[in-house]
């Protein structure tokens, strides 16, 4: 667990088939600072060179995802902060593949590194 500025981090979470996984969230209220947040995450090299940022947040506006190339997992992530009832807060899922396709357990990956954070914060 550490803190890249101001976000809670938890890297290396997860691995399955050499994909590994952390999770990332800070206070989030509008799509600028959500913007601003991932900014300042992918500053972090190792974050930077990640193959998925996917993200979600819901904010003053609403309801706001970002799959980053992995296609649906935006939608779990919001989900997840939608039963949890977690306003104003972004969580980033980061993935670097690991040469092999995960197919649906992608989204129990994503799933997990959710939960994993909900409980660390």
């Amino acid at each position: 667990m550490q803190n890249i500025l101001g976000m809670l981090t938890l890297e290396n979470i997860i691995s399955d088939r050499g994909s590994k996984y952390a999770v990332s969230g800070a206070p989030c209220r509008t799509i600028d600072e959500a913007r601003a947040l991932i900014k300042e995450l992918c500053r972090t090299k190792k974050f930077a060179k990640a193959t998925h940022n996917t993200w979600s947040f819901i904010g003053e506006a609403g309801p706001v995802k970002n799959d980053d190339g992995e296609s649906g997992a935006g939608m779990v992530i919001l989900r997840m902060l939608e039963r949890e009832g977690l306003h104003n807060h972004l969580v980033v899922v980061t993935r670097w593949f690991g040469g092999k396709h995960l197919g649906g357990d992608r989204f129990h990956n994503v799933q997990e590194a959710v939960r994993i954070y909900l409980d660390a914060r």
